[in-house]
């Protein structure tokens, strides 16, 4: 077998299905969106098998993003996890045939219940197909699968139909990036969301000299800050910084008696506030190639985070 031939295959089978989404969409799409975002309840989601297994993801996206939602599996809602759906709720069944024999029982108990039913089916012409009020079409070609049984064209359909949902109603509703912070508070991805570059800042790390101090002290508060740089302070207006860098340059140059902060800093040098976040700090520092950026609290000098903070804390 050709390792690479095969996988190849299954992605462009999996692109092309993905693509003809595209074609399928119709009026009906922005319906099935118009009644998500006018109905006060929640999106219950449902399936069996693997169409089980992309609700959950879809739940979890759809949650993430402003849209509450529920997962309900087919099978236990007719053993009474029924029970789930309220007045307000909206059901979205996920099914490429449409015709198990779960789904056959649980529509006509939602329909009973006057609940708004959405099929995202993979066959129009199914049981599903006719009790759903609304109809997301994810017919697919072909599976990727080489005996074009196991679901694998029709998961990768149902998947991206669910995200392009989820993602119309994040715009729909106004849905910014700090609401999704306020969803994401753990890990790597709320230290970026939430995390100050104040925060990050150790106040006992606040590096200084004033311009006419001598290379000795200059040295000194370098080492002491551990920073790798020094801020220049004028009267406690920033007026430059010296980096490492800055006092090699002087050191392999010809040796010039009596040199002051003022002779070896970089003027304007790059500062934030306290409160922007970590992650805007890295941005800066990305953008210039710099290692070091100064923070100030309300204009006024406050300390320095290194490169090698935010690596620390996670922000990276």
């Amino acid at each position: 077998m050709n390792w690479k031939e095969r996988a190849t295959r299954t992605l462009e089978l999996e692109s092309q299905a993905i693509a003809q989404l595209v074609r399928q969409l119709d009026d009906t799409f922005e319906a099935v969106g118009g009644l998500i975002l006018e109905r006060p309840g929640r999106v219950i989601m449902t399936g069996i098998g693997k169409s089980a297994i992309i609700a959950q993801k879809l739940v979890a996206t759809f949650n993430s993003t402003g849209t509450p939602a529920v997962f309900m599996h087919a099978a236990d809602a007719i053993h009474g996890d029924l029970g789930l759906i309220q007045g307000d709720d909206v059901v979205l069944c996920i099914s490429k045939s449409g015709n198990s024999p779960e789904i056959k029982a649980l529509t006509p108990l939602i329909k009973s219940r006057g609940i708004p039913l959405i099929g995202m089916i993979g066959n129009r012409a199914s049981h599903l197909a006719l009790q759903s009020d609304y109809i997301l079409d994810t017919t697919v070609s072909k599976e990727a699968c080489p005996l074009d049984l196991a679901p694998t064209s029709s998961t990768a359909a149902q998947m991206a139909m669910g995200d392009a949902l989820a993602t119309c109603l994040m715009e729909a509703r106004g849905f910014k990036a700090e609401d999704f912070a306020e969803m994401h508070p753990g890990g790597a991805l709320g230290k970026r969301l939430y995390t100050r570059i104040g925060d990050v800042l150790d106040p006992d790390r606040a590096p200084e000299v004033r311009p006419d101090s001598p290379l000795s002290e200059v040295v000194l508060q370098m080492s002491q800050g551990r920073c790798g740089a020094t801020a220049v302070l004028d009267s406690r207006r920033i007026v430059g910084i010296i980096t490492d860098g800055d006092l090699r340059r002087h050191l392999e140059a010809p040796q010039q008696p009596n040199t002051t902060a003022e002779a070896l800093m970089s003027a304007e040098p790059k500062t934030l506030e306290s409160e922007h976040l970590a992650v805007h700090a890295l941005q800066i520092l990305e953008q210039h190639a710099i290692s070091q950026i100064i923070v100030t609290k309300g204009g006024e000098y406050a300390g320095m985070v290194h490169l090698h903070d935010l690596i620390k804390e996670g922000i990276i």
